[in-house]
């Protein structure tokens, strides 16, 4: 079985924020399915069973703080069976990036991102990564990236952003990895 998982941090505070990229993505995908998505929450994840390209697949977010992402991780791939990082993908908000761009990538990351180090040290590194890219800081701009993260997304910043996961969802290297 294939999964995605999509970082970020659980609660109001932090549900418009940029660190959010992850759940936003597994939103578009759980709104895309082509079955009605079954979702339920388990410890330390929402979970949802969906159909793409007509493959079933499973989505979660977990539910621990960014931080430690690694802990829910490593709790839904063991409760699923799943022990082939190759069939697991993490995605997560990249400062690499620039707004609007994204990498798929097998084993690859971001310099600094503490959530995607968290599911690393519990898992290991062999697992695919969906990068998307969330810096749209002028360069004249002096505000740190702990701090742009947890910005909320301006409305064309949102807009944009939002264009960007649907054309992940759509193409042809997502369909390739589930």
């Amino acid at each position: 079985m294939k999964v995605i998982i999509g970082l970020g941090n659980p609660g109001k505070q932090y549900a418009k924020t940029r660190h959010n990229a992850g759940y936003l993505f597994i939103d578009a995908l759980i709104s895309t399915s082509e079955t009605p998505a079954q979702t339920e929450k388990k410890s330390f994840a929402i979970i949802a069973h969906i159909t793409v390209f007509g493959k079933k697949i499973l989505v979660a977010k977990p539910t621990t703080f960014m931080n430690e992402s690694g802990k829910s991780v490593k709790m839904l791939l063991s409760k699923y069976g799943i022990k082939d990082l190759a069939d697991v993908c993490i995605v997560h908000d990249d400062l690499d990036l620039v707004l609007s761009s994204y990498k798929i990538q097998k084993g690859k990351g971001p310099k600094i991102h503490n959530g995607v180090s968290s599911v690393e040290n519990a898992i290991g590194k062999g697992f695919w990564r969906i990068r998307v890219g969330i810096d749209g800081r002028s360069k004249d701009s002096h505000i740190s990236g702990e701090s742009y993260v947890l910005q909320e997304w301006d409305t064309i910043e949102k807009k944009t952003f939002i264009d960007c996961i649907e054309s992940i969802s759509k193409s042809d290297q997502l369909k390739s990895f589930v």
